[in-house]
């Protein structure tokens, strides 16, 4: 089979404006970047807003194995197989960052016949606005060393500050670092460190504002560090947060693009899947939601993570109520969630991962249970996407079929890689009829909860848990949220995307552990707060051998070895 790159190259693409021309947005709305792509003026909000709502469909996933289990790819071909039953649709995904495309997981575009495109593009940077990110993230890291440096008329602990600098690349000597060395003139030396641009709070306002008016509000509340005497400081508080909106303005426009298929997608932010909510852009969504019959999105990880947050921090923002939300699930992933296989990302797959064995497929199903069932308890129908791997036998995928059926959910064999749309029809039907469902959607928890009640609510009723422990830290942390005010904002668990649990060696669906907090930290601007559960790295590091080793410029000038 062609590669993804070798595909997209040949792919017959429309003029921009047709696409936005399906969706109903007439060109005045248009900023081009090139013929292929456009951001879209935030005007469509307002000027789409009497239009018919589509149904909201969220796309999400079984626990994951490192290389993923195609959420992307099933989520674009769902776009395009709508087409194919005579529906209109719409997608939105998130930006990937170029830090793990140069890495291991490659540019997010989706896969074989179910990309978004022109490929190049999205892999390296799009319209840029991961680096206005950066720029306005680091803007307000040099105000505020500057700051320190001037006099510190602020009062800021040195030793109390939490806002690092942010990088779109995977370096991992650039996790603890000291700045300030050299001369006084140099600044003042203090211990602090890079994350990976997607892990930035800049990025996670960007893609929960729903306006110009509303981003520049949420950055000044960013809280960068305290005062010696545990009094929060703020972007506001510096006077940095005016010039980080004026460097993002253009970056809230969302970006319009298309799949192989001519399906629009609209690809706009990318928040950090384990520390942030791991969607995209709500400003995305407000404009494709009047933009056909469908609108089709994802939510990071496994629906433990990745649902969870779509429907209590981006829905419960948006006010947008999901129609029915698909849980991707593969052999490989059931295979692994057994507990009887070790992946290891960047490494060949074991050989007994790619041999028939339905006990396996049956042994890791509890996770698809559960991972069901946390769609079913905000009151959304689930609907299970098999998404086919070269190598599956038939009865594996019956196996799952079976599975399915005995919690009483629709299901689909898809194969979006090697069939695009086509490949997905069955997984179209499905969607369509339980959309058609009356919405029960319901938020896990009020706003008003406290915040160990929110914590423990998602620990038992989603993860399973039996009950959550507290590090003293973090036990000093979430008090002092409370005093400061920060109590009703929702929570966004951080831990491992690879089990149900914090812990990525318990597989399935774990019974009999607590959930240990170890520390809470607090996104004030994005609008939640981050309890920290296991070994969270916010600057992912190059494997022995990256991606970025394979790509190159060929003598043609071409771009070879995205992935």
């Amino acid at each position: 089979m062609l590669s993804a790159l070798e595909i997209a190259r040949q792919a017959d693409l429309k003029p921009i404006e047709e696409i936005a021309a399906q969706m109903g947005i007439g060109q005045h709305l248009l900023e081009h970047y090139g013929q292929s792509v456009a951001k879209i003026k935030l005007d469509a909000i307002d000027e789409l807003a009497d239009r018919p709502r589509a149904r909201y469909i969220v796309v999400s996933a079984v626990s994951p194995t490192p290389f993923g289990e195609g959420k992307t790819t099933m989520t674009l071909g769902l776009g395009q197989a709508m087409r194919l039953i005579g529906k209109r649709a719409t997608v939105a995904i998130r930006q990937g960052s170029m830090g793990p495309t140069f890495g291991i997981k490659g540019a997010a575009a989706g896969g074989g016949y179910s990309q978004a495109v022109p490929f190049e593009t999205l892999a390296l940077s799009l319209t840029g606005d991961m680096h206005a990110v950066t720029a306005a993230h680091n803007m307000l890291a040099a105000i505020l060393d500057n700051h320190i440096y001037q006099g510190n008329l602020l009062g800021i602990d040195v030793h109390d500050i939490t806002w690092r600098r942010v990088l779109d690349v995977d370096d991992r000597a650039l996790r603890n670092v000291i700045t300030g060395l050299g001369s006084r003139l140099d600044g003042i030396p203090r211990q602090t460190g890079f994350d990976i641009t997607a892990a930035s709070e800049a990025m996670a306002v960007l893609a929960l504002s729903s306006s110009l008016i509303d981003m520049r509000a949420r950055l000044g509340r960013i809280i960068v560090g305290y005062t010696r005497a545990g009094e929060p400081i703020t972007a506001e508080q510096l006077r940095g947060a005016g010039a980080m909106t004026v460097i993002m303005r253009d970056a809230l426009k969302p970006n319009l693009l298309q799949t192989l298929e001519n399906t629009p997608v609209l690809v706009h932010a990318g928040p950090f899947g384990n520390i942030a909510h791991g969607a995209s852009s709500i400003v995305a969504d407000l404009i494709g939601i009047h933009c056909g019959d469908y609108l089709v999105t994802e939510a990071g990880f496994g629906a433990d993570m990745g649902a969870e947050r779509f429907f209590n921090i981006k829905c419960r923002t948006s006010g947008l109520e999901p129609d029915a939300g698909v849980v991707v699930t593969t052999v490989r992933a059931l295979k692994v969630q057994s507990g009887r296989h070790r992946v290891v990302a960047g490494r060949p797959l074991p050989e007994s991962l790619t041999t028939e064995n339905v006990d396996d497929v049956q042994a890791g199903a509890p996770n698809l249970a559960k991972q069901v069932e946390n769609i079913r308890c905000h009151g959304v129908t689930p609907v299970v996407a098999i998404n086919g791997q070269p190598g599956d036998f038939p009865s594996e995928h019956e196996a799952i079929r079976e599975i399915a059926a005995s919690l009483g959910v629709r299901v689909a064999l898809c194969q979006p890689y090697t069939e695009g749309g086509k490949g997905v029809v069955e997984l179209a039907e499905a969607v369509a009829e339980a959309a058609e469902e009356p919405s029960r959607f319901q938020l896990l928890y009020p706003t008003e909860m406290p915040l160990r009640e929110k914590i423990e609510t998602i620990a038992e009723r989603i993860y399973g848990a039996d009950g959550v422990d507290y590090s003293p830290t973090a036990q000093r942390q979430l008090a002092r949220y409370e005093a400061n005010g920060l109590g009703n904002l929702p929570i966004c668990v951080a831990k491992t995307q690879y089990s149900l649990s914090a812990d990525p060696t318990l597989y399935g669906a774990p019974t009999g552990w607590s959930l240990h907090v170890r520390e809470v930290r607090a996104s004030v601007g994005a609008g939640f707060i981050y309890p920290i559960c296991g070994d969270m790295s916010t600057m992912p590091g190059l494997s022995s051998t990256p991606s970025a080793y394979e790509i190159d410029i060929n003598d043609e000038g071409e771009i070879v070895g995205l992935s």
